[in-house]
C-alpha cells in the first residue's frame, strides 16, 4: 500500500558520482534535499576502474572543484598515486589522473554526505516518476519506492548510472544485475517510457581483479607516481604522501592467438550484447579485431586500495567465459600464475537519449525532471559527476525561481561536455576528451578556478572566504605580469652568462624580463636566478604566469575565435517558434530544430543536418523579428 513519507524540494534518483554532485550542489544553495540509493554502500562506488582524472577528465574534475564541486576535494583525501598526463606536451592538455583508495573515496563521500545540512540519505528504488498534467506538458510532483513510498518534491534529479534495467554478461551466461553484484534498478524505465521519455540501450565493460600476491613483479614495469603531487581541488594545500606504484605489463601474440581463438564465444561477436559499447575504451577483444595489425597492447595492473590485495587490470575489460579470462591473463608476462578474484563482465543498461534534455539538463517534456551522468548516455566518473553537479545546481534554482545556469564550449569542457550531448546527441556511450574541445587552450586544467570560480561564488557554492582567496591568487597573478612588464635586465657579465648557459642570445643592451620569459629556452623558474626582486609567490601563481607569458599570442589569437563564437551564442531564439513556418529552411533543418529546439544561433549551428545556408536564414529571421517588433 503506498503512503506519504516525505516532502522535499528535490529528490535524487541514484547515489554515484552524478548523485553525488548532484545532492550536494542542491543541498549546498538551500533545497530539502533527499538522495535514494538502492544500497547506502554503493554511494560514490568505483565498478570500473580505480581512479579519478585522465586525459581531458582531469580538467572535468578540477572545473568541478572550481564551481564548488566535491570530487576533486575527496580524491585529494584518498588518493594513493598522482601523475600528471601528457607532460611532455603543451598545458592545453595537461592532465591530472589520480589512483585512489577506493573504499577510503566511498567512505569519504559517503561521510561528506551525512554531514551535510539540508539532505537526507535513504536507501530504496525509485520505481516511479510521480507528475502531473499542465497545460501540454507534464510536471514533477514527487517519486515513488519500491515500498510505496511517496515522497512529493518539486524537482527530480535522474543519476542511474547503469542500473536501469542492468543486465550483466559473461560469455554465454547473462543474468539481471548491476555492477559489482549489486541489484539492478528493473521498473523505472518503464515508467520513464510512459512519460514519453526515449530509451537506448548501451553497454560497459570492466576487467578482471587479481590477487596481488598471485603476481610475479620481477617481469613487469613498475610506474611510479610524480614526484611533485598536484592537487585536484584548489582549495587543497600542498600534498606529501608515500605514493603506491602501479606496474605495466603487455599483451603477446599468444595473448591474442587466445582471444581469436575464441571469438566466437565472444557475446560481442555471438549476438548476446545488444547495447552499443564505448567506442573509445573498447574491450580487449575488440581492440584484438579492430587493431589486428599491432602486436601488443600495454596493460596496466593497479592497486584497488591500501588496505586490499586486489589488483585491477586496466585495458583488458571483457566479456569472454571466465575460462577464457584466465587462459588469455596467463599469457601476460608476470600473469603466468594469475589468481583471479573477480571475473571481467560486461553490463548492458537503459539510457535515455540526451537530445531530449535542454542545456541545463531540464527534460523538455516534463518540467523539473532533470538527468545527469551515466543515464544520459555518457561514460567516465568524471563526465557523470560533471553533468551531476550541474543537474544538481539547476534542479535547485529552478525550485528557487531563479534562471539555469549554462556553461558555453568556450568557458568549460564541462559546457562542451554537455552541449555535445544535448544538441549533436550520442549513438555510443560518450567520454570526454581534449579535441572535442576547440578552445581547449583557453580551457586547461591550471585555470579552472581562473575561469569558473566567480560563476561559482555568484552561483553560491563558493564561499567568501575561498573567494577572497582566489581574488589574492589573481592580484598576484596580475601583478607579477606588470612587475615583469616594468623590470628590465642589464647586460651585465652575470646576466649574459645565465643566457650562455641555456643557449640564448646575449644582449647588448637593457631587455625586460617579460621579454626574456618570451624565449623558449627560458623558464620562469630559472629566470629566477637574475630576478633578484622577484616576490615570493605559490607554485600556482608562478605557473599561471609562466603560461600567460610564453602563450599569450595563441592565447589572443583564441580569444578572437571565441569572440565570433559569442556572437551567434547571444543571437537567442524564441523557444517557441514553429521552424516548419520558417520560409527558406531546408526541410532537413525544419525537422531537426523543431525536434531540438535550440536555445541560440549558435547551438542550432552545431546540430547535425543544419547547414551554414540554414543558419543565414536564421538570422534573418531573427533580424525580421526584430524589426516588427
Amino acid at each position: 500500500m503506498d503512503y506519504f513519507a516525505g516532502e522535499y524540494d528535490v529528490a535524487v534518483v541514484g547515489a554515484g558520482h552524478a548523485g553525488c554532485e548532484t545532492a550536494l550542489a542542491s543541498a549546498r544553495l538551500g533545497c530539502k534535499t533527499i538522495v535514494f540509493a538502492i544500497n547506502l554502500d554503493s554511494i560514490a562506488n568505483m565498478p570500473c576502474n580505480p581512479s579519478v582524472g585522465g586525459t581531458a577528465k582531469g580538467q572535468l574534475v578540477r572545473e568541478i572543484d572550481a564551481l564548488g564541486g566535491e570530487m576533486g576535494k575527496n580524491t585529494d583525501k584518498t588518493f594513493i598515486q598522482s601523475k600528471i598526463l601528457n607532460s611532455a606536451k603543451g598545458p592545453a592538455v595537461f592532465s591530472l589522473r589520480a589512483q585512489v583508495d577506493r573504499r577510503r573515496y566511498q567512505i569519504e563521500m559517503k561521510h561528506t554526505m551525512e554531514r551535510q545540512q539540508n539532505l537526507d540519505i535513504r536507501q530504496a528504488e525509485i520505481v516511479e516518476v510521480l507528475t502531473e498534467d499542465k497545460a501540454d506538458e507534464k510536471r514533477i510532483t514527487g517519486v515513488k519506492t519500491h515500498t510505496g513510498a511517496i515522497y512529493k518534491c518539486k524537482a527530480v534529479v535522474l543519476t542511474t548510472g547503469t542500473y536501469l534495467k542492468g543486465k550483466i554478461i559473461i560469455g554465454d551466461v547473462s543474468y539481471s544485475g548491476g555492477p559489482d553484484g549489486l541489484f539492478p534498478a528493473n521498473k523505472l524505465s518503464d515508467s520513464l517510457l510512459e512519460k514519453g521519455i526515449e530509451l537506448f540501450r548501451f553497454k560497459t565493460g570492466t576487467p578482471a581483479r587479481l590477487n596481488k600476491r598471485s603476481i610475479d613483479f620481477s617481469k613487469v614495469e613498475e610506474q611510479p607516481g610524480d614526484e611533485r603531487i598536484i592537487p585536484f581541488s584548489f582549495e587543497t594545500e600542498e600534498i606529501e604522501k608515500e605514493q603506491v606504484s602501479c606496474w605495466l605489463t603487455h599483451t603477446t601474440s599468444e595473448t591474442h592467438k587466445v582471444i581469436r581463438d575464441n571469438l566466437h564465444r565472444s557475446p560481442l561477436y555471438s549476438g548476446n550484447i545488444k547495447g552499443v559499447g564505448p567506442r573509445y575504451c573498447p574491450s580487449i577483444e575488440d581492440k584484438i579485431v579492430r587493431f589486428a595489425d599491432k602486436e601488443s597492447h600495454q596493460i596496466f595492473i593497479e592497486p584497488m586500495g591500501l588496505e586490499t590485495e586486489e589488483m585491477y587490470l586496466q585495458g583488458m575489460s571483457s566479456s569472454l567465459p571466465e575460462d577464457v579470462q584466465i587462459e588469455m591473463m596467463k599469457t601476460l608476462p608476470g600473469l603466468e600464475n594469475v589468481a583471479v578474484m573477480r571475473s571481467a563482465y560486461a553490463i548492458e543498461y537503459d539510457c535515455i537519449n540526451p537530445t531530449q534534455l535542454k542545456l541545463s539538463l531540464e527534460f523538455r517534456k516534463v518540467e523539473g525532471l532533470f538527468s545527469g551522468g551515466q543515464i544520459n548516455g555518457s561514460s567516465g566518473y568524471e563526465e557523470a559527476a560533471a553533468q551531476g553537479l550541474m543537474a544538481g545546481i539547476n534542479a535547485a534554482l529552478k525550485v528557487l525561481g531563479k534562471e539555469p545556469l549554462v556553461l558555453d564550449r568556450s568557458q568549460a569542457y564541462i559546457g562542451v561536455l554537455i552541449d555535445d550531448l544535448v544538441t549533436k546527441g550520442t549513438r555510443e556511450p560518450y567520454r570526454m576528451m581534449t579535441s572535442r574541445a576547440e578552445y581547449r587552450l583557453l580551457l586547461r586544467q591550471d585555470n579552472a578556478d581562473l575561469r569558473l570560480t566567480p560563476i561559482g561564488y555568484e552561483t553560491g557554492l563558493i564561499s567568501e572566504e575561498r573567494y577572497n582567496n582566489f581574488n589574492i591568487k589573481r592580484n598576484q597573478i596580475e601583478e607579477e605580469i606588470k612587475r615583469l612588464e616594468m623590470t628590465v635586465a642589464a647586460p651585465t657579465e652575470q646576466v649574459n652568462e645565465f643566457l650562455a648557459k641555456r643557449d640564448s642570445s646575449e644582449i647588448r643592451t637593457g631587455i625586460k624580463f617579460i621579454e626574456l620569459l618570451r624565449r623558449p629556452e627560458i623558464s620562469y623558474e630559472g629566470l629566477g636566478e637574475i630576478d633578484k626582486d622577484r616576490p615570493e609567490l605559490s607554485y600556482a601563481v608562478r605557473e599561471q604566469v609562466s603560461i600567460a607569458v610564453k602563450y599569450e599570442g595563441y592565447i589572443k589569437r583564441q580569444m578572437q575565435q571565441v569572440e565570433q563564437f559569442k556572437k551567434l551564442e547571444n543571437r537567442k531564439l524564441p523557444v517557441d517558434v514553429d521552424y516548419s513556418q520558417v520560409h527558406g529552411l531546408s526541410n532537413e533543418a525544419r525537422q531537426k530544430l523543431n525536434q531540438l529546439k535550440p536555445e541560440s544561433v549558435g547551438q542550432a549551428s552545431r546540430i547535425s543536418g543544419v547547414s551554414p545556408a540554414d543558419i543565414s536564414v536564421l538570422l534573418i529571421f531573427l533580424e525580421q523579428n526584430r524589426r516588427k517588433k
